[in-house]
């Protein structure tokens, strides 16, 4: 079970300790295993990095270094000084969080740019094209799948460990292992054996792993020419195959052990393939025409 922070992606906060102290800034990530956040401008670092898609030239660059979550308060929104903060419920049944410096003053809440998206502009332009009686029809993400299969792990016990890494890295959730189901004598296959790897992300964390694979991942593919159109089961889910797990900027490619692809899955509430189609159509997936 995952610790709930109260620092989150995209609060204002400051540093109340070390080097930065009593600078601020917006945090851009967050680190739930080390508990360490990422932001804007602060704690600013030189990194060696070679020729990359990122850096063609490789060299020297600059980026934000990590700071420990306890160095950091949210700033009020009222004055501007650091507070701390808590929870409740208010009147609509939403749990929010509020300052306790100035009484109550409710912080800012954080959405994902594409759930913002689909409520105002997506779910109203499926409603009119498909001519839904309802807005409950509209069709929905419900969640996205991550999945790598690692048959050669029954060799190398530490595949799995570092596809764990690397796909916690990618989503921002704690992957999981994969167990063999069943005993296959000409692949030295036992039950219960790891072999593989996957992540479920739903809510939030689902938005904004859309929103860096479109964004930011797919265009860094190489030779990209947009997505396979035919990766739908016909129950309005779609299936992709990503080739190269360094297209994501999380994965440092001095770091890896050796270049592999994942299986990427999105489910949706559409009934047919033409309705997701529109759906992840709206959401910016680049298909191929």
């Amino acid at each position: 079970m995952q610790r709930k922070l109260h620092i989150k992606k995209g609060d204002e906060v400051m540093v109340i300790s070390g080097n930065e102290k009593g600078k601020s800034g917006r945090v851009l990530d967050v680190d739930r295993q080390k508990l360490r956040a990422i932001v804007e401008g602060l704690n600013m670092m030189s990194v060696h990095t070679k020729p990359n898609a990122a850096t063609p030239d490789g060299g020297i660059v600059k980026k934000e270094g990590s700071i420990h979550i306890s160095n950091l308060l949210h700033i009020d929104p009222k004055d501007g000084k650091p507070c701390r903060i808590g929870r409740k419920v208010d009147e609509k049944g939403n749990k929010v969080r509020y300052s306790n410096r100035s009484g109550g003053n409710q912080m800012s809440n954080y959405t994902p740019r594409l759930k913002k998206q689909y409520t105002e502009s997506i779910a109203p332009s499926l409603i009119e094209k498909f001519k839904y009686s309802s807005k409950m029809q509209a069709p929905v993400l419900k969640k996205i799948v991550l999945s790598q299969g690692l048959g050669d792990a029954t060799a190398d016990k530490k595949l799995i460990e570092n596809a764990l890494a690397e796909m916690t890295t990618i989503s921002g959730q704690k992957a999981i292992a994969t167990y063999a189901k069943k005993d296959v004598s000409n692949f030295k296959l036992r039950k219960g054996m790891p072999i593989g790897a996957k992540v479920t992300l739903r809510g939030d964390m689902m938005y904004e792993f859309l929103d860096r694979l479109v964004s930011v991942a797919l265009p860094r593919t190489r030779d990209f020419r947009g997505i396979s159109p035919k990766g739908f089961d016909g129950r309005g889910n779609y299936n992709m195959g990503i080739k190269e797990q360094i297209i994501f900027p999380e994965i440092d490619i001095d770091k890896i052990n050796r270049v592999s692809g994942m299986d990427i899955t999105m489910v949706t509430s559409a009934n047919t393939d033409e309705e997701a189609f529109e759906l992840l159509k709206e959401f910016g997936l680049p298909f191929k025409k």
